[in-house]
């Protein structure tokens, strides 16, 4: 009985990947939301307000933000559930596989997120320890993806 119990627990998981998908949905709803109105801010600025670039990179945050709670989703689901069919990139064998994906994800929003600071530049001291730490902490998710799982 308990073995049965154990057995159909990793169903649980389905309130998680459920949970991801509708965070996802307002993510990728939000994002579509920040598009409308970047590009209104673009046309009235006549693309000439250095804001409007800014504007276009918190998009790709948004966006990158949302892929990454589709990709866990898909992940959690293909690990505990059952596998789903979707491009061979995107296929979930362990969840090293899946952390590594996330890892990629976070580098990407971490340097997403420094472009911004350094476009509005203030202080050279702090931009260059925020890029440092970007870069240290983008170098570890690299060696955890790259180094991470043995055979």
């Amino acid at each position: 009985m308990l073995k049965t119990l154990l057995e159909k627990s990793r169903y649980l998981v389905v309130l998680a990947v459920l949970s991801c998908l509708v965070a996802a949905l307002g993510a990728f709803a939000w994002g579509a939301f920040k598009t409308w109105h970047a590009i209104v801010f673009l046309f009235a600025s006549g693309g000439k307000d250095p804001q409007g670039a800014i504007k276009l990179v918190e998009l790709m945050d948004v966006f990158l933000i949302a892929t990454a709670l589709l990709i866990f989703a898909i992940g959690l689901y293909e690990l505990f559930v059952e596998d789903v069919d979707m491009p061979p990139w995107l296929v979930i064998h362990s969840l090293h596989d899946l952390k590594a994906k996330l890892g990629s994800v976070i580098v990407l929003v971490m340097a997403v997120n420094f472009l911004p600071h350094l476009a509005e530049w203030r202080d050279a001291r702090e931009t260059l320890e925020f890029g440092l730490a970007v870069a240290v902490v983008a170098a570890a998710l690299i060696a955890f993806a790259h180094f991470g799982e043995k055979d």
